[in-house]
């Protein structure tokens, strides 16, 4: 089964056009090595929790939208060996983010159910 980087982050909401840019951007780049899939979700029915939420995750801001995307890989072995080569690939260097990275959560996990 596929193995999938998942990422929660906070994006001020004026910086919308630009964060879709930078993922409009780096899409071809995952999928030339080797990435299946990339998803980028921005949040609409986002609920404020009594102990836990996405906003709380992520330490987001007022005026922050929450982002949930994902990347979809063959295999863990493909997104280690693709995601080296996407870090090294110059098309990915930016001058800037238009999103505080420090507050981003991500993680890689194994496919266990694709119903």
């Amino acid at each position: 089964m596929s193995y999938v980087d998942g990422f929660v982050l906070a994006v001020p909401a004026q910086n919308k056009d630009a964060y879709l840019k930078m993922a409009r951007d780096g899409a071809p780049v995952f999928k030339e090595h080797g990435a299946t899939r990339m998803v980028e979700c921005w949040g609409d029915d986002v609920p404020k929790g009594k102990v836990n939420d996405f906003y709380g995750a992520v330490h987001a801001k007022d005026g922050e939208v929450v982002v949930f995307s994902w990347i979809e890989w063959p295999s863990k072995e493909a997104r280690d060996a693709g995601m080296k080569k996407v870090m090294e690939d110059p098309r990915m260097k930016m001058d800037g983010m238009p999103f505080d990275g420090m507050r981003m959560i991500y993680g890689g996990f194994r496919t266990i159910l694709d119903a």
